[in-house]
């Protein structure tokens, strides 16, 4: 049996982008990895109705930048930004950080994989 890559790790670099992008020292490196868990895990079961494709984290010195690609960015945003305020309380609470919180719109949402396979399982 041969080694096998995967395909996301093969093609980093050349056409997709890091999903994590910071530096840290050795000592710190398991406490950063899992607060990205920690966040990605959050914001997945936060926002489920909203259509989240893709998370992005990058760490800058205390601060933390998230960009949240999404279908329907407007159920992330609420009325007059109330809800991205609460999840910017409730992230900061995790990591201990500031956090920025950015929004992508995804403009084609039936090519995106992640949301053509969660659309399939939520209609099974």
């Amino acid at each position: 049996m041969g080694q096998k890559v995967h395909p996301y790790g093969f093609r980093v670099g050349y056409i997709y982008d890091w999903k994590s992008r910071w530096f840290s020292k050795k000592q710190e490196f398991p406490k950063y990895l899992l607060e990205d868990v920690k966040i990605r895990k959050y914001i997945k079961k936060a926002l489920q109705a909203a259509a989240v494709s893709k998370i992005e984290i990058e760490r800058a010195s205390d601060k933390i930048r998230i960009q949240i690609f999404s279908a329907r960015p407007g159920i992330i945003i609420g009325r007059r930004g109330s809800e991205i305020e609460k999840l910017k309380e409730e992230l900061h609470s995790i990591a201990g950080k500031e956090v920025l919180i950015d929004i992508k719109d995804v403009k084609n949402p039936s090519v995106d994989a992640q949301l053509v396979a969660e659309n399939i399982a939520f209609h099974i």
